[in-house]
């Protein structure tokens, strides 16, 4: 299964804003230094994380980005169904006229569940706790 760059650079953008001291603002420009991804493309991504309360936004000169919630409460399996489509394969009669009898829509349904269940056992903050590699790779913008 592969995620969208939507999801992708959500994720990305979360892993970002935890290593933040608490309550430390930044700016999406600074996010898209990190990780080398259009500005265009991380507005829109922050505009859908904080419309779901994982980031807050604070409007005015002294303005910027950060966490909309502890880290320890955002469960990546919960950010992915938030954000990713996660509609495998188009199963309806319309586009597959096997749909009736085809038992794959069920393996797919399955695979779905196990990779969300995974997902589910960690959260924001079981990324970075403890990863120092992180934060050092996290403070040199890509070229």
């Amino acid at each position: 299964m592969q995620l969208t760059s939507f999801t992708d650079y959500g994720l990305r953008a979360l892993i970002y804003l935890a290593t933040l001291p608490e309550g430390e603002l930044t700016s999406i420009t600074k996010v898209t230094e990190v990780y080398g991804v259009s500005r265009n493309h991380m507005v829109k991504i922050i505009n859908k994380l904080g419309q779901l309360g994982y980031v807050d936004t604070v409007r005015g000169k002294n303005g910027g980005i950060r966490l909309g919630m502890p880290a320890e409460r955002i469960v990546i399996g919960d950010v992915v169904r938030a954000i990713e489509p996660l509609q495998i394969v188009n199963c309806s009669e319309d586009f597959c006229h096997i749909t009736p009898a085809c038992r794959l829509k069920e393996v797919l349904f399955s695979a779905r569940q196990a990779f969300l269940a995974e997902l589910d056992q960690h959260t924001l903050s079981s990324l970075i706790d403890d990863n120092p590699p992180l934060r050092v790779l996290l403070e040199q913008p890509v070229a």
